[in-house]
């Protein structure tokens, strides 16, 4: 509880000092508008801001579940073969090594200015955190547990419904909340590279006419999305995750490329 307050006390003093700096400079509103201001904004332009903002949630959440469906069967493929992790590590690195900037556009100009290139996007911008989190949680199962289950004859099959996979959730959700959080960029830069709906593309539109209010508000409610999906993961976590602190483990090399 103390944090909370914390944290709501300094938010409070950050938007104070934002204000008296607006109030009390010769900072143009235009450059930058005042919190009271965006407040305003956003109050008076919702059913505005509403409509773009659900667009933008709707790829968003697309792009999430594309990159779930993607990276949960590539990352139990790459722990039950560790030749094929070998093989494919350089092809994830690569594809987080190229600028999402630079493949926006070309996944645009293949897909359209439909929803399926912002989904796209946004999904390429989280799959590497899910998939390399949910491995590495695969791979940091108790050594102890493990012989155990070996010594029971458990099969691999088994040893991953009932050991690997519980012990790696509390790393793939750590992952997913990553990569929630991160996905409003995806989203927005696929917008901004051609869109006719969205957070992006009424930012732009904004930004155009100097209505750096709305803009702002924009920035305000893309806050707002990434904090809500942020906490709502985290109090889905705490359902099904009761052991959601394990013990921290040393994993043991077990495996060959053989």
């Amino acid at each position: 509880m103390r944090h909370r307050v914390t944290a709501f006390a300094l938010s409070l003093l950050f938007l104070a000092a934002w204000e008296a700096l607006c109030r009390f400079s010769e900072i143009p509103a235009f450059l930058l508008p005042a919190p009271s201001r965006i407040a305003s904004t956003l109050a008076g332009d919702f059913p505005l801001l509403f409509l773009h903002g659900v667009v933008t949630l709707g790829e968003i959440l697309l792009g999430v579940a594309g990159a779930v469906s993607a990276a949960i069967p590539l990352a139990l493929a790459m722990f039950a073969s560790p030749c094929l992790e070998r093989g494919l590590t350089p092809f994830l690195v690569a594809s987080q090594a190229v600028p999402v900037f630079a493949l926006a556009p070309i996944l645009v100009f293949w897909l359209g200015y439909g929803i399926a290139g912002k989904v796209l996007v946004a999904g390429l911008v989280i799959f590497f955190p899910i998939t390399v989190a949910l491995l590495d949680g695969l791979k940091s199962c108790d050594p102890d547990l493990e012989d155990l289950f070996l010594l029971m004859g458990a099969s691999f099959p088994a040893r991953l419904r009932l050991l690997y996979i519980p012990q790696a959730l509390p790393w793939f959700f750590s992952g997913l909340r990553v990569g929630v959080t991160v996905s409003t960029i995806g989203a927005i830069i696929g917008e901004w590279v051609g869109a006719q709906k969205g957070l992006g593309f009424l930012m732009l539109q904004a930004n155009a006419r100097l209505r750096t209010d709305l803009v702002f508000s924009c920035v305000a409610l893309l806050s707002l999305i990434g904090l809500s999906l942020w906490f709502g993961l985290g109090w889905i976590e705490t359902k099904l995750i009761p052991w959601r602190e394990p013990l921290q483990f040393t994993p043991k090399a077990r495996r060959s490329c053989n």
